[in-house]
């Protein structure tokens, strides 16, 4: 999938400061870093705009959902399960408004996102959480399972709660956004948090991730930017087990906040809920996926 960053109107200038005799591939990858940076820069401005409107548990009462585009393919309502959104570190819903706005044009009845607090100190606890607030989901709608999309750690609490919490049996299809699922060594000095000590490589908590675990029946889906800052290495947010029916789709030329928020990115999150492998269907494509 590849995705490009709205025309900026600096661009000239920008391309300007890029010396003249750089080799073509290196001034333009130049050029995708200094467009996704920006990007990255407005959406953090928006973000700080709607972090207010986030920090509270979203209300359970049921909301009127927007009538589905003209042309807008869409399976019929009871084949799609709710779907539970997963925000990241030091985050919380808002991170979705675009996200939830695009998957409710398309369809989807039960939509939530679940607040985890910013003083949560061990992913285990989160994903203990996330398993209570998906049960009250379910006895809620009467669907026998959900699905995930979670952004960043948000995406790593859920994959606890998946392969160690038994949540195979709750989550159809988990779809991850920048998630570090091989551990990130960005930002060194962040250590002092406990969750972010628990995301780099090698911690005791990855390495449960990494154990095995036959019979998992939740489809993974992994989304990872070339050109997301809090990745190091890149390929940390491609999932990379054995065991797990699992697809990384490489996306191009945004950063880490805009996973969430860019429409190229919430059209292919669509495409895979709507297109949900079953278990034997996924079995037999499992695999890398790689879009351009």
């Amino acid at each position: 999938m590849k995705v490009t960053g709205a025309a900026l109107p600096f661009l000239p200038f920008c391309q300007r400061l890029l010396p003249g005799k750089l080799p073509d591939k290196l001034a333009g990858l130049s050029l995708a870093l200094l467009k996704a940076t920006a990007l990255e820069i407005a959406i953090l401005a928006g973000h700080l705009l709607l972090y207010p409107s986030g920090i509270t548990q979203e209300r359970r009462a049921s909301v009127p959902i927007p009538a589905p585009r003209d042309g807008a393919a869409q399976l019929p309502t009871q084949a799609k399960p709710p779907v539970v959104l997963m925000h990241g570190f030091i985050d919380n819903r808002s991170v979705f408004v675009l996200l939830r706005r695009s998957l409710a044009q398309h369809g989807r009845q039960q939509i939530e996102s679940l607040n985890y607090s910013p003083l949560t100190c061990d992913i285990r606890t989160a994903a203990e959480l996330l398993g209570r607030h998906i049960e009250d989901i379910c006895e809620r709608t009467g669907s026998k399972r959900v699905d995930i999309v979670g952004h960043s750690l948000g995406g790593l609490i859920a994959r606890y709660y998946v392969q160690r919490l038994g949540g195979d049996i709750r989550v159809r299809t988990l779809v991850t956004l920048g998630t570090p699922h091989s551990g990130t060594r960005v930002v060194p000095l962040a250590n002092a948090h406990p969750i972010v000590r628990q995301m780099r490589p090698g911690s005791a908590l990855l390495e449960e991730l990494a154990r095995p675990a036959p019979g998992c029946r939740t489809h993974f889906v992994s989304f990872w930017s070339d050109l997301d800052h809090l990745m190091d290495p890149l390929e940390t947010a491609c999932i990379d087990h054995p065991d797990l029916m699992a697809q990384n789709v490489r996306v191009s030329g945004i950063g880490h906040l805009a996973l969430p928020v860019h429409p190229a990115v919430a059209t292919g999150i669509r495409q895979v809920l709507d297109t949900a492998h079953t278990e034997a269907e996924t079995a037999a494509h499992a695999g890398g996926l790689t879009v351009a």
